[in-house]
């Protein structure tokens, strides 16, 4: 694979957006090295930085640094710098991955990917050209759908039992100040009585009352995953309902497990393709991130009234800023328009 620059022309893009792949980090025991594509703003400085997880999806390249575009171009335009890894699990992967005990979700190495990575921003900045200089270390969030969405869950505080040791797995990473989930992992236990439940039960262990660090949850409202639990939609939302505030989170209507297509530009595996439906998510998430990193305190609040005019809900947003439950009445319900 070459190395690649380019200038994203996206319709949308506020700023011209430079992708450069891959940056390739060699890591002791791990199978390959660690390949990661990294967006950001042509311009600008003091540009804080989001780790996106991908999936586990059907699809050969998107499930890879190279998906999740129609979100990572509109980040990286609104003043961040994306650093997307290929974990493991991705099938772009498999001919030089062996079949080992953590396969095929390797969801134990996808949090270890993003540690490694934040141990080496200072290299990857300077691997990759006009960036050197303009990261902000101290400002990082991350961000993850679906299986991404879990390894996200786990970085943010999240804990499991690993079922092969018995052993308790805490990967809270303190460089991380903000998460953003995309229709992520809900409770475990009897909750997981899909047909695929069996084949990972790590997520059976999942505590998210231990998921302490500020996030924004993303569940679509007929995101049904009748593979895993049998619960409804409502699965997605737990992290916002079982985890301490600060959260908020983005209820989607009419929303799948793709929220109209986040994993890339049309996608086939799509089931609820809507070009507004993305640019709401990925709008919305980009504001959140600003004014949580007090970029633009203003941003996250314009965002859902700028969204609020038009004839069309696209979802609705709550929070909470207790570190308790969730309030059986949010205390912050606006409707998110477009």
């Amino acid at each position: 694979m070459k190395a690649s620059t380019s200038i994203s022309g996206t319709a949308g893009l506020s700023t011209p957006v430079l992708s450069y792949s891959p940056v390739a980090l060699s890591v002791p025991g791990r199978p390959t090295d660690l390949h990661i594509r990294v967006s950001a703003p042509a311009t600008g400085a003091d540009l804080p930085v989001v780790l996106l997880s991908h999936g586990h999806g059907n699809a050969n390249n998107l499930s890879s640094l190279d998906g999740y575009a129609p979100v990572a171009n509109i980040w990286a335009s609104r003043g961040f710098v994306v650093i997307q890894p290929s974990h493991l699990s991705s099938r772009t992967l498999s001919h030089l991955v062996p079949e080992t005990p953590e396969g095929p979700l390797f969801w134990r190495s996808r949090a270890e990917d993003m540690i490694h990575i934040l141990d080496r921003l200072d290299e990857i900045e300077n691997a990759v050209p006009q960036l050197a200089g303009r990261m902000n270390h101290d400002d990082i969030a991350v961000a993850g759908h679906s299986l991404g969405g879990f390894t996200a869950e786990l970085l943010l505080g999240a804990r499991v039992t690993d079922p092969a040791t018995g052993e308790e797995v805490n990967h809270l990473e303190p460089r991380i100040k903000q998460g953003v989930l995309f229709a992520a992992i809900g409770r475990g236990g009897d909750t997981l009585d899909g047909h695929m439940a069996e084949r990972a039960p790590v997520f059976r262990t999942i505590d998210l009352s231990t998921m302490t660090t500020p996030a924004l949850i993303v569940a679509g409202d007929k995101d049904d995953s009748q593979h895993w639990t049998t619960m409804g939609p409502d699965w997605h939302a737990d992290p916002y309902h079982l985890a301490p505030g600060p959260k908020a989170l983005l209820t989607v209507f009419d929303g799948e497990h793709l929220l109209g297509g986040i994993h890339g530009y049309d996608g086939s595996e799509t089931t609820d393709e809507n070009p507004g439906r993305v640019a709401a998510v990925a709008e919305l998430t980009a504001a959140y991130l600003l004014t949580c990193f007090h970029r633009d305190d203003n941003a996250w609040r314009s965002a859902r009234d700028a969204l609020a005019t038009g004839p069309e809900a696209y979802g609705h947003v709550e929070s909470k800023e207790d570190q308790g439950p969730a309030p059986t009445a949010s205390t912050d319900h606006s409707g998110v328009n477009g």
